[in-house]
């Protein structure tokens, strides 16, 4: 039986360590009135497209987010 490669252990793991990545950047993020600036989706979104995309290190997702992502606003 053949598994998706995208939800092997290993992809798992990665889109974890693209998640902590991305979270500590931008997740902590607040406007003045303590609502996150960057939508969690947004971050979730950036994640699982990058690992989608076949990338096997975190080099360059942050300038990914920035350039694609970093519009989307929380509410």
């Amino acid at each position: 039986m053949e598994s998706d490669w995208l939800y092997s252990e290993d992809r798992l793991a990665f889109r974890e360590k693209c998640l902590n990545l991305l979270l500590n950047r931008f997740g902590s993020k607040l406007s003045e009135t303590g609502v996150p600036i960057y939508s969690t989706e947004s971050i979730y979104n950036c994640a699982h497209d990058w690992v989608s995309q076949g990338h096997k290190i975190t080099n360059g997702i942050i300038k990914y987010y920035e350039t694609y992502y970093h519009g989307v606003k929380s509410l």
